[in-house]
């Protein structure tokens, strides 16, 4: 069984890109993330101990978005899947979606960024 933890649009003000103008100023970018793991233990427990912290994940999610400038989305988003992967072992899989809604192209769009999904190794 595979349940589900998620966290849906957290901004954080990053210096992700290929312009020079990216790098400088930095933009806003929207984070959405799945966590999937088995939730039955502490649907039943009822104690934090049995599950993943959200503050835990978005402060992991956070660090690794922004300690590093990267060029690509498909990146940034790895380094956060790695994170979450490496510190939270209960985690089988993670999807992240990384919105880039001010992104430097020439034409009108409500939004434009990454999806990407990652699984723990057996």
């Amino acid at each position: 069984m595979t349940d589900t933890i998620f966290v849906t649009g957290l901004s954080i003000h990053a210096r992700h890109g290929v312009m020079d103008h990216e790098t400088e100023v930095g933009q806003r970018f929207i984070i959405d993330l799945e966590l999937y793991t088995d939730l039955s233990e502490p649907s039943r427990s009822d104690r934090l101990s049995d599950t993943v912290s959200y503050a835990e994940v978005v402060a992991t999610t956070t660090a690794a978005f922004k300690n590093t400038n990267y060029k690509l989305l498909e990146r940034a988003a790895g380094a956060v899947a790695d994170a979450i992967l490496s510190h939270f072992p209960r985690i089988r899989a993670v999807k992240i979606t990384v919105h880039k809604p001010h992104a430097p192209i020439a034409a009108i769009f409500d939004d434009v960024g990454i999806m990407l999904t990652r699984s723990r190794h057996p």
